[in-house]
């Protein structure tokens, strides 16, 4: 094989910009994912909405989760280029939109359309590393594909905060238009055209229409239920919605010729395993990004803006991990030994931050971090090129998707029920933290207000509004918030001691994938080989 060739026959030079190009444009997805958080006070402060808060990011969020599958489907029917350029277009106008909002329903109006070119950008580049290169080569790009995903996850909240106080709000969405004009100046020049294996090219209408019928009330109900409650109307109609939904969708998808996610690929069993592993992770991974903070800030004291900055480890561990996992995978030709690692270390260090506590130490509790880090760094490679060289080529789209989508849904299903346990053990701990000296200088009401109020231990003006209300002595109140840290670090703990032990089913999940040869071509013209022991 030449030089200037790859293994897909193309010309390295172009494959090298279009992955280039493609690692762009998820690093600016994933970014927007999080970035938002940090600004929200001043976007508050402008806009008002304080009701509805969170929308701004669950807009994005439930938007590019539905995204994903589909396009991941439709890119194996009618090809990759035109459908990432349209998302990238998309991704750059919802940006400017929303940094033009003038109300909160304008903003989380954008915020959905840019979430639709965002779930395009984030399902398609891990597509297009299995259009470009062999199963054999693709634990490299995949892994540095996996730290660009970590790293911009993890950096958004600082990213937005910098922004923000630096240039203003509207910036953290006008930053991407500078970045996307030359993006699809170069997608459209050098993004080959790989054109898809014949097949039916009927597109599964109502099987779409009962996707996002199922996605988006089960979404929005993971994301109201740690405020509303798990038996509040408003969630029990979603998931009632959900479950009607998702019924519909699997009785479409059995009958039609073409489906929009052929429920075969679930009775494959390898990339079944692989889908209720990367479910599990993801159910560990965001847990982690949200509450690491938390704990730093308001177990340790840290100030708002280092907590965020305390993640920054975490980071660099996982890319480290997803970059050594890359080529582990290529250099060994198995990705259930790698997989099988990262789970394990994931769960050591989700084990070693449950032991933690308001005494830990800075350094202690980032190690913890790091280590947790490295491992779910090393599961992004190994899975997604699991669930490629699972499947024939003509279904590598939705594999690839697939995957993607179930670690969405997994993190949306573990904030809701971690935030729920957070909140649940932080009122049941509280009485027996505070000191007698504060239960006997405030009522069981005054108690009981402070044990719904997590939030006052990361929000000083709130914190500082309940302490006024209740009047207490100098020494008192710093009792009381030496009690509010021992209720808020106990509640934490229980809720990395929960995650660990989620992530040890992952681990007994892993034992269960069966590794077969990664293939040496790229896959387009045959089946992938059989799955052996």
């Amino acid at each position: 094989m030449a030089q200037s060739e790859s293994s897909s026959g193309l010309p390295r030079r172009q494959i090298l910009i279009t992955m280039a190009c493609a690692m762009t444009g998820l690093f600016l997805a994933a970014l927007d994912q999080t970035v938002v958080g940090t600004a929200m006070p001043r976007i508050i402060a402008d806009l008002g909405g304080f009701d509805r808060y969170t929308w701004v990011t669950t807009a994005y969020l439930v938007a590019s989760t539905i995204t994903v599958p589909i396009v991941g489907r439709l890119s194996d029917i009618f090809g990759r280029k035109w459908f990432y350029l349209v998302g990238l277009i998309i991704f750059m106008i919802g940006s400017f939109a929303a940094g033009t909002a003038t109300s909160m329903n304008q903003l989380i109006a954008f915020r959905a359309f840019q979430g639709l070119g965002g779930g395009v950008l984030m399902s398609l580049v891990f597509v297009i590393v299995g259009d470009l290169y062999a199963p054999a080569e693709r634990g490299k790009i995949q892994g540095v594909i996996a730290a660009v995903f970590g790293m911009s996850s993890v950096i958004g909240p600082t990213l937005g905060g910098f922004i923000t106080d630096t240039l203003s709000w509207n910036w953290i969405f006008y930053i991407n238009l500078p970045i996307s004009i030359p993006l699809i100046i170069a997608m459209t020049r050098f993004f080959p055209r790989i054109e898809p294996q014949p097949m039916d090219r009927t597109i599964d209408v109502l099987g779409v229409i009962t996707l996002i019928a199922t996605v988006v009330p089960l979404m929005l109900a993971l994301s109201i239920a740690g405020d509303s409650g798990w038996t509040s109307s408003q969630v029990i109609i979603l998931f009632a919605v959900a479950a009607t939904a998702v019924a519909a969708f699997i009785f479409v998808e059995m009958r039609t010729p073409n489906p929009i996610m052929p429920l075969h690929i679930y009775t494959n069993p390898i990339l079944a395993v692989t889908i209720l592993a990367t479910f599990v992770t993801g159910f560990g991974m965001f847990g982690a990004i949200i509450f690491i903070p938390l704990f730093f800030q308001g177990v340790l004291g840290a100030s708002a803006t280092s907590s965020g900055s305390f993640l920054t480890p975490m980071m660099l561990g996982t890319v480290i991990g997803a970059s050594i996992s890359g080529q582990v995978v290529s250099r060994l030709g198995s990705y259930r030994w790698p997989g099988l690692f990262g789970v394990t270390m994931m769960s050591i260090g989700l084990f070693l931050l449950s032991t933690t506590s308001e005494a830990t130490t800075y350094p202690i509790a980032i190690s913890f971090i790091v280590l947790l880090g490295f491992g779910l760094g090393f599961t992004f490679p190994s899975f997604t090129i699991a669930a490629q060289n699972a499947v024939e080529h003509r279904f590598l789209g939705i594999a690839t998707s697939t995957v993607q989508f179930y670690r969405t849904i997994g993190g949306a299903l573990g904030l809701a029920l971690l935030g729920s346990l957070m909140a649940n053990r932080f009122r049941a701990n509280l009485s027996d933290s505070l000191p007698s000296e504060v239960r006997e200088s405030i009522s069981g009401d005054e108690i009981a207000e402070l044990a719904n109020n997590p939030a006052a231990m990361v929000n000083p003006e709130v914190l500082n509004g309940i302490v006024a209300n209740l009047g207490l002595a100098d020494g008192a109140t710093s009792a009381m918030l030496d009690g509010l840290r021992t209720a808020l670090a106990s509640s934490l703990s229980s809720v990395f001691l929960a995650t660990f032990f989620i992530l040890v089913t992952a681990i007994v999940i892993v034992l269960f994938l069966r590794d077969v040869p990664l293939r040496s071509a790229s896959g387009r013209g045959g089946p992938p080989p059989t799955a052996g022991e």
